[in-house]
């Protein structure tokens, strides 16, 4: 989808009237906005060291900054960066929590930068969360004599959570707030559930710099990433202030600057609506998002709209540009319209000039890339079905183990079932035996800051490999075409993976090439909590620029993108929709019920309570449901698919 921004520098500029209250800066994706907060933290800090002066930086812990502090580390190894004059304070660590703890944000901080750099180790300064109870109020208020002492915070860095908050500071907190204990709430707990082994081990209390002593730092960063966190945004820098978000106190900060990527930014008015920002450059995307939008917007099918609803609702220039609302809305209804279809792989002896595939050839060579073992069922379950009852040669390729979303108790299980059937029948060696009661002792006695040792992560990545070829044969899929990459970047035993590397790359390329694909389906979907489908994603996208160079039969071969459990594609973004019928649905349901070890509680739901069944499902009625909406025919369910151009 093209908006009607210019680019520059790899951000979005706009002509904005006044629905932002603080100023916003929109990335492509996420690796350049936190390449962008890095330099110019790295500027501000060879700046002080030119004036011999020391500089203090608030940093925060969580997904969104990691990408900074990488950025941070390669300029320090790689351009000589120091940090021998930074003096860092953490906003936040919960309560209790001691230091060694794997969820600890003094851990976190030490594993991802204070490591890695030449910062001294007096500089660094992280609320404790081992002091006892009757200690903590002057420990915070300690802490906020250690930062006036150090002369105040010069950058500060935030994220901002689903409730609004930042730091710790809840719904509630009030303007003024200084360093206290805090209690938690329950949205915030459940968001952090991936980095615990259940929500009852999340802590509820926790220590966090107050609203009031982030307002003291001279600059703020305010940083987001990912549609998940494309609401709240909306409400931070759009909307009134509010106890209720407190993030949009910093409405009033003079210096906060605002770093997003596209995704983060779906909601604010100048992406979803920036018609009703400024002038626009109409181009047959944008029109068809804004009839779209309308339509939504009135409660009107397409063919209904009136050139009365274009002008009320901001878009009387479209009208002028298109001549009349009558001869619009056909054309949307028909742009639409020619989206659905029950052949994803073609439809063959057709004519596919405004069919979303290729007639020919008939039988196509498909590879269907799941990131984890579960997500060809979640997010294409039907259409995989599909592919296979009309004859194409399917191939599945599960790109990671998924070893780490199974759950300790169901490891256990399967291990005290091998010993204890090869100690029955007298089949297994002694040396196996030794094994499996190494594991079994081994979880018996794991703690919240133990890692799998590689027996545990095998036996869990085995658990999951065999659901995934169960919900592979139940579509219809043979064996043979069963693919498992076992990519290395995932192979870490925490939530924290290794970057892509050529070893991953290469995984993806020799299946490519040993297959050679007309179509390549591939998770698109970058609101992914656990940053595995991203990464994924690269590497498919990796993998087929450095193949398309050499090889012709890559010209034939195209690249259809779905989204996961998380979000869909927004109806006017959608190339290709297939329908399902109940019985359809009902199939992809038990597809999904093969993984059994995710079902009910998996480790790490994200930031949906439903199961990923309902999820889907809900998902897929919802996409029929605003196809139908907008006037166009009534189907039970559909999954949607975008396509990548390269």
């Amino acid at each position: 989808m093209k908006d009607s921004a210019k680019t520059h520098n790899g951000y979005l500029k706009y002509e904005l009237k006044n629905f932002e209250k603080m100023p916003v800066k929109i990335w492509d994706d996420s690796l350049e906005a936190s390449r962008h907060v890095a330099r110019s933290i790295a500027l501000a800090i060879r700046q002080k060291q030119q004036d011999g002066e020391k500089i203090v930086l608030g940093l925060a812990t969580g997904s969104t900054p990691i990408k900074v502090y990488e950025e941070l580390v390669r300029m320090h190894k790689e351009e000589g960066l120091s940090f021998k004059n930074v003096i860092t304070f953490n906003l936040d660590e919960y309560y209790p929590m001691q230091r060694t703890a794997r969820q600890s944000y003094w851990r976190f901080m030490h594993e991802y930068l204070f490591d890695h750099v030449d910062i001294l180790a007096e500089n660094i300064h992280i609320p404790d969360g081992t002091v006892q109870m009757e200690q903590v109020a002057s420990s915070c208020e300690q802490y906020e004599k250690q930062i006036d002492l150090a002369g105040g915070i010069d950058i500060q860095l935030l994220g901002i959570g689903r409730t609004g908050h930042i730091g710790f500071n809840e719904p509630g907190a009030w303007e003024t707030s200084p360093t206290r204990m805090v209690r938690l709430d329950h949205l915030t707990r459940h968001d952090a559930v991936k980095d615990f082994q259940s929500e009852d081990d999340v802590p509820y209390r926790a220590i966090t710099m107050g609203v009031g002593s982030i307002f003291k730092a001279r600059t703020v960063y305010l940083m987001a990433w990912g549609q998940h966190k494309a609401s709240i945004v909306q409400q931070a820098v759009e909307g009134e202030i509010s106890t209720l978000v407190p993030a949009t106190f910093l409405q009033k900060h003079p210096n906060v600057k605002v770093v997003l990527d596209r995704s983060a930014s779906e909601e604010l008015t100048r992406m979803s609506a920036p018609w009703l920002v400024g002038i626009c450059n109409w181009n047959d995307d944008l029109i068809c998002k804004a009839v779209v939008w309308l339509s939504q917007t009135t409660g009107k099918p397409i063919l209904k709209l009136t050139d009365e609803d274009y002008n009320e609702h901001g878009l009387s220039e479209l009208i002028i540009e298109q001549a009349n609302s009558y001869e619009l809305n056909i054309r949307i209804f028909n742009r639409l319209q020619r989206t659905i279809t029950g052949w994803p792989g073609g439809k063959p002896n057709a004519d596919d000039t405004s069919r979303p595939e290729r007639a020919k050839p008939a039988r196509k060579r498909i590879i269907l890339f799941s990131p984890h073992p579960d997500d060809d069922v979640i997010s294409m379950g039907g259409t995989f079905q599909r592919l296979v009852d009309q004859g194409h040669e399917v191939h599945v390729a599960y790109q990671t183990s998924g070893n780490i979303a199974v759950h300790d108790y169901d490891a256990l299980r399967y291990a005290e079932f091998v010993l204890e059937f090869g100690q029955v029948h007298q089949t297994m060696p002694e040396e196996e035996i030794k094994r499996f009661k190494k594991i079994i002792q081994f979880l018996n006695k794991k703690n919240d800051s133990s890692e799998d040792i590689p027996e545990v992560r095998s036996i869990k990545g085995l658990i999951r490999r065999g659901e995934a070829r169960a919900g592979a044969r139940f579509t219809g899929l043979p064996d043979e075409r069963i693919h498992f990459l076992d990519m290395p970047f995932y192979e870490t035993g925490r939530t924290r993976k290794k970057p892509l590397g050529e070893e991953d790359i290469h995984l993806v390329m020799e299946l490519i090439e040993r297959i050679k694909p007309h179509q390549i389906f591939a998770a698109g979907d970058l609101a992914d909590p656990h940053g595995t489908h991203r990464v994924c994603l690269d590497a498919i996208f990796e993998a087929y620029r450095r193949l398309s160079g050499g090889h012709d039969w890559m010209k034939d071969c195209w690249v259809w993108m779905y989204r996961g459990a998380w979000h869909e594609w927004p109806v006017y973004e959608i190339e290709m929709a297939v329908p399902m019928s109940p019985q359809q649905l009902r199939k992809k349901r038990q597809a999904i019920f093969m993984h059994q070890s995710q079902k009910d509680r998996p480790p790490f739901p994200g930031d949906d309570k439903r199961e990923f069944w309902q999820r889907a499902e809900d998902r897929n009625r919802d996409t029929a449901t605003q196809y139908s909406a907008l006037g166009l025919a009534e189907y039970e369910a559909m999954e949607a698919f975008v396509r990548w151009k390269g």
